[in-house]
């Protein structure tokens, strides 16, 4: 039998009414929602009642996405599942590492706010987007950036899928080269240039304090946006260079398949990530969960018989 990954939702995932079917229904949610609100009052709110516009601010999105997808993760041992391996796409990779018991989850909510903020605060200084390149290769799209003096690939996420972030005075052109090229560029709901030259301040800002909290090794394999590997004992150094490189998430999943995973369950809102996984390779069986509703079909599809 192969091994079960749990991958964790980035930014862009995030709907209203997110996580509040595991608040009502389940115990184990419950009790991660209530530890999350009783560190940053007012998250229940937002997750379970936030408008769409509010939930699109980066301050917002991070911490309830990451509460939401840690509660879908207790839901999921409350009901007998564990993950062998695990890896979180941007945002979602602090959810994997705080699973995996690198930070105690007060500490890793507390790193995910003030990542928030600080890419907020870069946001809001510069006006800046991004897109996702669909129909080319990353070669292809690597050269078009290249035309460009502030529009960077920055997310590798399956074939023939690559986001890019850039200023908003170049991206429209960008976009323009692109269709000319053969290929679509899609908006993304984020509200910043992520993953680009744009975070330099933020990730140094943030790399600090990474280095005063309370790190652990992680307890079970947890594949690094940056190098698309699985993290090495100390943590430190590929989550420190995250925030302002390029996500591998390809050569994460590729990763993780050859290290035996057959069955991937996504977790907290929004299926973005299975359809990615699946592009990458169809044998493995990718299962998303967002509702708890969902919770007895998923467990019967990843558990052994």
């Amino acid at each position: 039998m192969g091994k079960i990954a749990f991958v964790f939702a980035g930014q862009g995932a995030q709907q209203p009414g997110m996580g509040k079917s595991f608040y009502e229904g389940s115990a184990a949610a419950r009790r991660v929602f209530d530890a999350a609100e009783a560190i940053r009052p007012g998250l229940l709110a937002q997750c379970f009642s936030g408008t769409e516009e509010e939930l699109k601010q980066t301050r917002v999105t991070q911490p309830c996405l990451f509460t939401v997808a840690l509660a879908a993760a207790a839901a999921l041992e409350e009901a007998g599942v564990l993950a062998d391996m695990a890896a979180g796409f941007s945002l979602g990779e602090l959810s994997a590492l705080t699973y995996a018991g690198v930070f105690s989850f007060e500490e890793g909510l507390k790193l995910v706010t003030l990542r928030g903020e600080l890419m907020q605060k870069a946001a809001e200084e510069t006006e800046s987007s991004m897109a996702a390149v669909l129909k080319l290769t990353d070669a292809e799209v690597e050269a078009l950036c290249a035309r460009f003096s502030r529009v960077y690939p920055v997310n590798y996420n399956c074939p023939g899928q690559v986001s890019v972030s850039g200023a908003a005075d170049e991206m429209a052109k960008f976009c323009e080269a692109v269709k000319a090229s053969g290929g679509k560029a899609v908006p993304i709901r984020v509200n910043g240039a992520f993953h680009s030259p744009f975070m330099d301040a933020p990730a140094a800002s943030f790399a600090e304090a990474l280095g005063k909290a309370n790190i652990n090794a992680p307890k079970i394999p947890v594949y690094a946006n940056f190098t698309g590997k699985a993290y090495s004992p100390e943590v430190l150094p590929e989550l420190s260079a995250q925030m302002n490189h390029p996500v591998r998430w390809e050569k994460s999943v590729r990763g993780m398949i050859e290290a035996g995973a057959d069955r991937f369950l996504e977790l907290g809102a929004g299926k973005t990530l299975c359809g990615l996984i699946k592009r990458i390779d169809s044998a493995p069986l990718c299962v998303a969960l967002q509702e708890l509703g969902e919770l007895e079909a998923a467990v019967s599809e990843v558990k052994p018989c």
